[in-house]
């Protein structure tokens, strides 16, 4: 079974639920509504609920989402972003366990896992095309998505320069196929994993250790 990280706790710790009248900082109240909507993605494992119950779980008016969110789609994306932030980070944590290339990215790949697996909505949530715009991807969705992308890249990287992984991975274009790549593998394993779709009969998260170790297997000398 997988073990929640301290990490995850603190990076998006549960608000408590304030009476209506109850009073709030205006330097506070983004980071209170973007908690209180991380809330009910993470109770609902959907994102139907409207800004005013938003506004009712962090205490405060219906009308004060408005001072910092333009609609529900606007939030919601602050809330996916607070995911690749922890995402990001916890693939840092993983990465810098371990000196060696391989087993450093092993470590990042179940850490991903672990994270998408413990916060099914949340992930859903981050990768869900219906915060995308006109125009594409939010650019504050995209930054995020791309700091996430780095963190594999240098461990790719890393791997290169010491000799454990293809040269070819010094190049910039290969590592960032690279790194796509290995993305793919976690992320495709991770929404098969939550949507419950049939696996060989294996613990989860020993069927996750196979698949991390054989994306490695690609990328080595």
């Amino acid at each position: 079974m997988w073990q929640t990280s301290a990490m995850n706790k603190s990076a998006t710790p549960n608000a408590s639920v304030r009476s209506q009248d109850a009073p709030y900082h205006h330097g506070d109240l983004r980071r209170s509504l973007i908690e209180a909507g991380l809330e009910l993605v993470r109770e609902g494992r959907e994102w139907s609920f409207s800004l005013r119950e938003v506004a009712k779980r962090a205490g405060v008016s219906h009308n004060a989402p408005y001072y910092h969110f333009a609609d529900k789609r606007d939030l919601l994306i602050a809330v996916a972003v607070v995911g690749y932030d922890t995402l990001t980070a916890r693939i840092a944590e993983a990465a810098a366990s371990s000196e060696e290339a391989k087993t450093a990215l092993i470590a990042s790949g179940r850490a991903y896992i672990q994270f998408g697996l413990e916060n099914p909505g949340h992930y859903q949530l981050m990768f869900s095309a219906a915060l995308n715009g006109p125009e594409g991807r939010p650019k504050a969705l995209a930054d995020a998505g791309a700091a996430t992308r780095a963190g594999l890249e240098e461990i790719l990287h890393r791997g290169a320069r010491a000799g454990v992984f293809s040269s070819s991975l010094l190049r910039t274009l290969e590592l960032k196929t690279a790194a796509f790549t290995a993305w793919s593998t976690v992320h495709g394993f991770t929404m098969l994993a939550i949507e419950g779709l049939p696996t060989p009969d294996l613990p989860i998260a020993c069927l996750a250790d196979k698949a991390v170790r054989i994306a490695c297997r690609s990328f080595l000398r």
